[in-house]
């Protein structure tokens, strides 16, 4: 066994018994049946009908079939061995409104998922929002609006009450840095707002479903459950000798913006005066910070690439890359003086820079920053140009990602980080947001006419992990 090898590639390390292996999806990127039993129109439904959001024009109306093929999947989730899966439950499924009556078709699919993986020794995660904001909820002002949180918690309530005496783990949001900076910032993702205000008015109210969500489902569910929430985290590098202020303003926008009131009860006072120019923050009430400030179990980190930034000098033209289809919008309020700096590669298929010491970095400052709270890699993975080949898809590069960032995570927990688990991004290929279908991050190949699902050489080698508990040696390693 190579030990500690400087490029990540090592192999044979062992993960504890405890360890919670697993892959994660999201209900608008699989599902389809998009107006099927009940289903309302979600904030990504009608963005992707929108000319020019979406490239080739693709929408989820079919996606993978995912519902229809529930049982086919759960036998592939089980044949690779998953003890884990980390799912999304489509809010308009559940209450087509958004509010009001639930929708007990909608509930009845999730809770023969539950029971299918029950019923397969896998460990269900179930996400509460992923996304899919139901339209009618936008048309009344969206996640800048404080009544959408209140939404949130009444969703929250409902779902908890009738799948919680069976789903293990409950996370309230998936990475709300998203939803907010660019759904209503960038307008780079529905419902493709540019507006710095709405932007932060949306992280608050965001912030309050996560913690008036916590509160729902604690007050309905039966069994012991574990709650969290999942932030996609920036890893920021420094672009020149000027750097120090600009990674500052987007660690305190990206990363501060949700832990500060989640975990510690406070906006960060650098984030207030960064922004205080876009907005006064009268949107955050007396009483808010205490009801988003709830104990949860553990915090799902979601990771891909580090990010370069720097101070720009108003001279030189100025790079706004950061990695997400450019829609004309910032993601950034407040930080319009910030410029990312184009990384060194290599890089996935995203453009996104593989850097697999980012990750154990990111744990163990985690760690550092919140010494009594468990930590869980929620999302990990990358995109490549995949190809069938006789009923195969050698997918080296993604392989060779996986044992890179499972080297990573395993030397976070040689350095005392409490790590639960890693749930890889993703178990399928799928509808890729404002790219459509043209990106794969599956460990399982689908194809889009057929819909033929294909366990790529990446689903096969994270098998041989699980079912060994010690990372296989990869495609790179060193012989």
């Amino acid at each position: 066994m190579i030990s500690g090898s400087p490029d990540y590639r090592d192999h044979g390390l062992e993960f504890p018994e405890t360890f919670l292996f697993g892959s994660a999806t999201a209900s608008y990127q699989i599902e389809g049946a998009y107006d099927e039993d009940g289903r309302g129109p979600s904030i990504w439904d009608t963005f992707s009908r929108e000319p020019g959001r979406i490239v080739n024009g693709d929408t989820g109306d079919v996606a993978d079939d995912h519902y229809h093929r529930l049982d086919e999947d759960l036998d592939l989730m089980q044949r690779l061995g998953l003890e884990s899966y980390r799912f999304s439950i489509a809010w308009p499924r559940i209450m087509p409104t958004g509010s009001g009556s639930v929708n007990e078709k909608g509930v009845a699919f999730y809770s023969r998922l539950v029971d299918g993986l029950l019923a397969r020794g896998i460990r269900p995660i179930a996400t509460l929002y992923h996304w899919d904001l139901p339209q009618p909820l936008e048309d009344a002002g969206g996640w800048p609006q404080r009544d959408t949180a209140s939404r949130f918690a009444d969703y929250a309530e409902a779902i908890g009450a009738r799948l919680g005496d069976r789903v293990h783990t409950w996370t309230t949001l998936n990475e709300p840095w998203c939803s907010a900076y660019l759904g209503y910032g960038s307008g780079a993702h529905a419902p493709g707002v540019t507006s710095g205000r709405a932007a932060l008015a949306a992280v608050h109210h965001l912030n309050l479903a996560h913690g008036l969500g916590v509160q729902a489902l604690r007050s309905v569910v039966s069994n012991d459950a574990q709650y969290s929430a999942t932030l996609n985290f920036h890893v920021l590098r420094p672009g020149d000798d000027t750097a120090d202020d600009a990674m500052r303003r987007i660690d305190a926008l990206a990363n501060r913006a949700f832990t500060g009131p989640m975990l510690r009860g406070e906006y960060p006072a650098d984030l207030l005066e960064d922004t205080s120019k876009v907005t006064d923050w009268q949107f955050v009430r007396p009483g808010d910070l205490e009801q988003i400030h709830q104990p949860i179990d553990f915090l799902g980190v979601n990771y891909y690439s580090t990010a370069t930034v720097r101070t720009w000098d108003g001279r030189r033209p100025r790079q706004t890359a950061d990695g997400h289809k450019d829609a004309g919008g910032s993601p950034w309020p407040g930080s319009e003086m910030v410029e990312f700096v184009q990384q060194a590669g290599p890089y996935t298929a995203m453009g996104w820079n593989i850097a697999p010491d980012g990750l154990e970095e990111l744990l163990v400052s985690l760690h550092e920053q919140f010494p009594e709270l468990p930590l869980m890699v929620t999302e990990n993975g990358a995109a490549f140009d995949d190809q069938v080949t006789d009923g195969a898809v050698h997918d080296v590069e993604r392989t060779d990602y996986l044992q890179r960032h499972f080297t990573a995570a395993h030397r976070a927990l040689q350095r005392g980080v409490d790590l639960r688990g890693y749930q890889v991004w993703s178990l399928l290929d799928n509808f890729e947001w404002a790219y459509g279908y043209t990106k794969r991050f599956g460990i399982v190949h689908v194809d889009y006419r057929t819909l033929e699902r294909t366990i790529k050489d990446s689903g096969h080698w994270y098998a041989e992990l699980i079912r060994t508990r010690a990372i296989p040696r990869g495609p790179k390693s060193q012989r």
